[in-house]
This record gives C-alpha cells, sequence and structure tokens, in this order.
C-alpha cells in the first residue's frame, strides 16, 4: 500500500473508530473487551482492502458490514458463549445512576437475544438503517429482517418487562 493510501487509511480509521465501538458494544451487549476485538478485526480487514479502495463505494458503510458480519462470525464459534460472570452486582440506584441502570437493563436485554436478532435491532434501530439496508448487511432478505425485527422488538419488551416505558422516554 502506498504512503497517499496508509494515511487516508489511518484518517479514516480515527474518523470511524469510535462509531464502529459504539455499535459493537451494543451488538455485544456491552461487553468493551469483545467490541475492541471486533473493532481491531473490522479495521484489519478494511485495511488489507483499503488498496482496493475503488471498489469500495462507502467505505463508512462497508466498514460497518464488515462488523456486523465478524460479530455474527464470533457468535457461531463455540468459546463464543463463554462468560467469567453474566450478571453485574446490584448497587441501589441513585439519580445519577438512573441513566446507567437503564443502560445495563437494556444491554442485559440485548444480550439474552440471538446474535442475528440483536444484529437486527441494532442495525435497524440504533444505526437507523432501512429494511433493504439491514438485509443486504445481514446477507438476508428484506422479509427476514421484518420478520426478526418484530420477533426480536417481541422477545425485548418481555425481557424487559416493566422498565419499556422508562426507555420509550429516553
Amino acid at each position: 500500500m502506498r504512503r497517499s493510501q496508509e494515511s487516508a487509511f489511518r484518517e479514516f480509521a480515527a474518523a470511524r473508530m469510535g462509531h464502529l465501538f459504539r455499535t459493537a458494544c451494543l451488538l455485544t451487549s456491552g461487553d468493551t473487551h469483545l467490541a475492541e476485538d471486533l473493532v481491531q478485526e473490522t479495521l484489519g480487514r478494511m485495511y488489507v482492502v483499503w488498496g482496493r479502495s475503488s471498489t469500495i463505494g462507502n467505505p463508512a458503510a462497508y466498514a460497518q458490514t464488515v462488523l456486523v458480519r465478524v460479530f455474527l462470525a464470533h457468535q457461531r464459534r463455540r468459546s463464543a458463549g463463554e462468560r467469567p460472570s453474566d450478571e453485574v452486582p446490584e448497587a441501589p440506584a441513585t439519580a445519577a445512576q438512573s441513566d446507567v441502570s437503564l443502560r445495563l437493563t437494556l444491554l442485559d436485554a440485548l444480550r439474552k437475544l440471538p446474535a442475528k436478532d440483536r444484529a437486527v435491532v441494532v442495525l435497524r434501530y440504533w444505526e437507523d438503517r432501512s429494511v433493504a439496508e439491514t438485509a443486504d448487511v445481514l446477507n438476508v432478505s428484506s422479509a427476514a429482517v421484518r420478520t426478526r425485527s418484530t420477533r426480536a422488538l417481541a422477545r425485548l419488551r418481555v425481557h424487559l418487562g416493566g422498565s419499556i416505558g422508562e426507555f420509550a422516554a429516553h
């Protein structure tokens, strides 16, 4: 790769890293260590194809697609389900912690969804992608995205129970 291309890639990576990390955190239900690994893997794959950037029309969208596919591939591995502990010790919530409490509750509910359902929710509602864009990223039909979206939201409502109204207010 030429110096100019490498410089362009470094600028791209610096500009998109935060957004990729936030998306990865949602996909991993708050596992920041795994999110960092997914972002690193995504940027590594982007670096490999960066020299052929003429084939990539929208590098930011391509990076998001790579991130979701890396996440889904990771979820298919046997070791993906191993966790040292899946519960955060409970502490009394104060007014300052209420937002943190809501986030933890949402991340816990997302963690309970299957990986593909979680990816659909993150892409459709966090990334605000269309059904067609989400279908393209996940390499499924638009009908499958609509079905997964409906099912995933219903499961989230069940997992969130009474807290769903609190999330709608935020």
